[in-house]
Formats: C-alpha cells, sequence, structure tokens
C-alpha cells in the first residue's frame, strides 16, 4: 500500500475516534446535567463551552493530520464515530454513570451526616445553653433597669427636697 493511502486511512480513524471522544464528553455534560440541576440559561453556556472546545480539538487534529484542510470524508469519519458510539452505548452510560455517582455522593452525605451528628447535638446542646444565658441575661438586665430608675427617681426626689 502506498504511504499516502496509509496516511489517509489514519487521518479517517482518527476523525472516526475523534467522533467517538466528542460523543463520550457529551455524554459526561449529560451526567452532571442530571446529577445537578440546570437552567437554560446554565445548559447553553455549557453547550457553548462545550462546542468551542470541541471546535479547538477538531481543528487541532485537522491542522496536525492534514494542514488544516477541510475534507469531507473525515466529516463522515466523525459522525461515523458518533453514530457508532450512539449505536453501541445509547443511553446506557449516563444512566449507569449518572445513577452510581448519585449513590456514591448519598453513601458519602451518609456518612458525613453519620460522623457529624454528635458535633449536631453538641451544637443544639450548646444554642439551647445560649438561649437560656441570654434570656437569663435579659432577666437581669430589666431587674438592674427598673432598680437604677428607682434608683434616680429616689436620688431626685432627695434632691428636689434640699
Amino acid at each position: 500500500m502506498s504511504q499516502g493511502i496509509v496516511q489517509e486511512v489514519t487521518f479517517f480513524l482518527h476523525s472516526v475516534l475523534m467522533g467517538l471522544i466528542i460523543t463520550f464528553a457529551y455524554d459526561w455534560v449529560l451526567i452532571c446535567r442530571k446529577l445537578f440541576r440546570h437552567g437554560s440559561i446554565l445548559i447553553s453556556m455549557e453547550d457553548l463551552m462545550y462546542w468551542f472546545a470541541c471546535g479547538i480539538g477538531v481543528f487541532y487534529m485537522l491542522y496536525r493530520e492534514n494542514n488544516g484542510v477541510l475534507r469531507w470524508f473525515a466529516v463522515m469519519g466523525a459522525a461515523l464515530g458518533m453514530l457508532f458510539y450512539k449505536i453501541v452505548v445509547k443511553d446506557r452510560f449516563v444512566y449507569i454513570m449518572s445513577t452510581l455517582i448519585h449513590k456514591i455522593m448519598w453513601f458519602i452525605i451518609r456518612v458525613i451526616q453519620i460522623v457529624l451528628k454528635p458535633l449536631k447535638c453538641l451544637f443544639s446542646a450548646l444554642r439551647r445553653f445560649v438561649r437560656f444565658v441570654w434570656g437569663k441575661l435579659k432577666k437581669v438586665k430589666e431587674f438592674i433597669k427598673k432598680r437604677l430608675t428607682v434608683f434616680i427617681k429616689t436620688l431626685r426626689i432627695i434632691l428636689c427636697k434640699r
């Protein structure tokens, strides 16, 4: 086989691989969307960044492999890679990974809750103690205020008599 044909086949296989990588990366974006709620603005920004990164990756591949010249069989190779990935993997990868990550996150949060439960009880007891002390201080303040008011009135009466 001639060197030129080998180069073209390699370029085609690299474009198929690029299609696989692009679709795999987008599945991770979908996984993040399943794990965390997104608004339409955030989804649009994610898509914009994703496609910008994919454009840079495709341009780099075209530049490195074919001196930046767009070849239609490279586009078809990328589309074939995307189609192959979607046929083989479908949405199973997104479902499995999002479920697995969700369960791992649930387990970690549950462990943290169990570990922090004594601290929560301690914090609750401390808060009750502070409220109790604050209530007592309020009563003491009111008592002192009343006593000072009585003292000032008595002092005025005494000073006014003289």
